[in-house]
This record gives C-alpha cells, sequence and structure tokens, in this order.
C-alpha cells in the first residue's frame, strides 16, 4: 500500500479522535494528537509510540521497531499489526494508548 493510499485510511479510521493531525515527515507523515507526537506512517507501515505497558503487545504480536534506514531503529515506535489498522475501533483504542505514551 502507498504511503499516501495509507495516510487516507488511517486518517478515516482514526477519525473519532478529536484535535487528530497529520503532517510530512521524514519521507512519511507524522501522526498529532494536539501537540503530541504519537505515531508515524513510512513506507506503508503505521508505527505506534509504545512504553513499558503497551510494548509487549507489539512484540507478543511479531511487530519490529521503525527501520528508518540501516543505521536508525527508533525502539519506542512499533508496527500496528494489519489486523489492527483495519478495525477502527481497535485502532482508536491502540492510538490513545499511545497518545498517553506520548505524554511520558
Amino acid at each position: 500500500m502507498k504511503s499516501d493510499s495509507i495516510q487516507e485510511f488511517v486518517l478515516d479510521q482514526l477519525c473519532d479522535l478529536d484535535e487528530l493531525g497529520c503532517r510530512p515527515m521524514f519521507g512519511g507523515y507524522g501522526l498529532y494528537m494536539g501537540g503530541l507526537f504519537f505515531g508515524i506512517i513510512f513506507q506503508g507501515g503505521l508505527y505506534f509510540k509504545t512504553g513499558p505497558a503497551t510494548v509487549h503487545e507489539f512484540l507478543g504480536r511479531g511487530m519490529q521497531p521503525l527501520r528508518p534506514n540501516k543505521k536508525i531503529t527508533l525502539k519506542s515506535y512499533y508496527e500496528v499489526p494489519a489486523d489492527v489498522i483495519e478495525d477502527a475501533e481497535l485502532l482508536t483504542e491502540w492510538a490513545e494508548r499511545a497518545i498517553t505514551n506520548a505524554t511520558v
């Protein structure tokens, strides 16, 4: 899925979040809630900010951290599973937890 296509799909899935923002960044898109940066759409994938209470869900599903290039791995942003992205209610719940992680 192209970044623009997934961007439109993700924004549509997260339409229940007030103040959701999306801006181009790093060749992808950053997701914001108010001033909090909580997600990244990059090369056809969606990555959410994780923390100690949520990283286990991502790891338990075999998801990987964001690697924007071969030298950099962002270990606090993990790819969101496809089944979560496809379920608007579940994706919104995961996004809300990512927003909480962004405040820490």
